[in-house]
């Protein structure tokens, strides 16, 4: 069952995007070259249960709505031990089923969670050599901006379980190898070249395990802390888009703006933290709009309200 919301925050947020929620409805775009609009869901893999079939409902008509493009996904894709290979039940009862709206139908590029690495990580690759929407190329990739038709953004989706110690210590196994042989500097080193060498005016970098959170059950993550943030700091990064904690926030600290949307069926209690400009524990997910010059992004929920916006600003 679904947590009560911080009546708090959701006022507040209600207050701040009336006008936005509008303007971002009014602009769904008729020019792919002109703007982006996609949405962003994590941690949902639970049979339709705890909000997870009303958040899909609730997807698909923003989808229509604003014009969406593609979603991204941003891990824990099935509870509670992923998915043992490419024709799991799971498939079907937590993903085809679910997000089974004319308006879903797009791409979905998705990252792995820690939760999809209790089962075979690996089927949710080869999910995607047969699923006319599944895109997962490899653990972590480069979306092109100028492939979605604009320019101006290029995404970049990271594969952050093996960089935890609590995880290397486990010695999860994928693929018949423990967690702790994947090469974590080779990922950290291709995120680093990647973003160096994008010139994209917006670089969203999207994983599963937070950076800052204010979310009751994990909050910080010190190791992404450690490994992911001089990146993005240094390559000129706007944004960090996760799950792991599960709420909807909006954070803004490390010089980036943290879009934490983990809301995709389950939710806990979260709290404001250093840089929290919204937080609330209502199940939901991201509606993102991307021109040459802006970014903006509003939380929706379970029932489809707008609960938050905001622009996202670069100098």
């Amino acid at each position: 069952m679904s947590n009560p919301p911080d009546r708090r925050h959701v006022v507040l947020g209600l207050t701040s995007t009336a006008a936005f929620g509008a303007g971002l409805a009014s602009a769904a775009p008729t020019d792919s070259a002109a703007s982006l609009n996609f949405l962003v869901v994590g941690d949902w893999g639970r049979r339709g249960a705890d909000h997870q079939r009303d958040v899909a409902m609730a997807m698909d008509r923003a989808a229509a709505e604003l014009d969406s493009r593609f979603v991204l996904s941003v891990g824990d894709n099935f509870y509670p031990d992923g998915v043992v290979d490419a024709s799991d039940s799971h498939w079907k009862q937590s993903y085809e089923d679910v997000y089974s709206g004319p308006h879903l139908q797009t791409p979905w590029y998705v990252a792995l969670g820690n939760h999809d690495y209790h089962g075979e990580p690996q089927a949710q690759l080869d999910y995607a050599r047969t699923s006319p929407r599944w895109r997962m190329p490899s653990r972590y990739y480069k979306v092109s901006g100028a492939a979605l038709g604009l320019a101006s953004v290029d995404l970049f989706c990271i594969d952050t379980t093996p960089m935890l110690a609590e995880f290397t210590e486990r010695s999860v196994r994928h693929s018949g190898l423990p967690v702790d042989r994947q090469n974590t500097a080779e990922q950290l080193a291709w995120l680093d070249r990647a973003l160096a060498a994008s010139d994209a005016r917006w670089k969203l970098v999207f994983g599963h395990h937070t950076l800052r959170s204010g979310g009751s059950t994990h909050g910080d993550t010190p190791e992404i802390v450690e490994k992911v943030l001089p990146i993005l700091q240094r390559r000129g990064a706007a944004a960090y888009i996760c799950g792991h904690d599960h709420d909807l926030q909006h954070i803004r600290r490390d010089g980036l703006d943290y879009i934490l949307t983990g809301a995709g069926s389950q939710v806990r209690p979260v709290r404001p933290v250093e840089g929290t400009q919204f937080c609330t524990s209502i199940s939901g997910f991201t509606a993102v709009r991307v021109g040459p010059e802006s970014l903006s992004f509003e939380f929706r929920s379970h029932t489809g309200a707008r609960l938050y916006g905001a622009a996202l600003t670069r100098a």
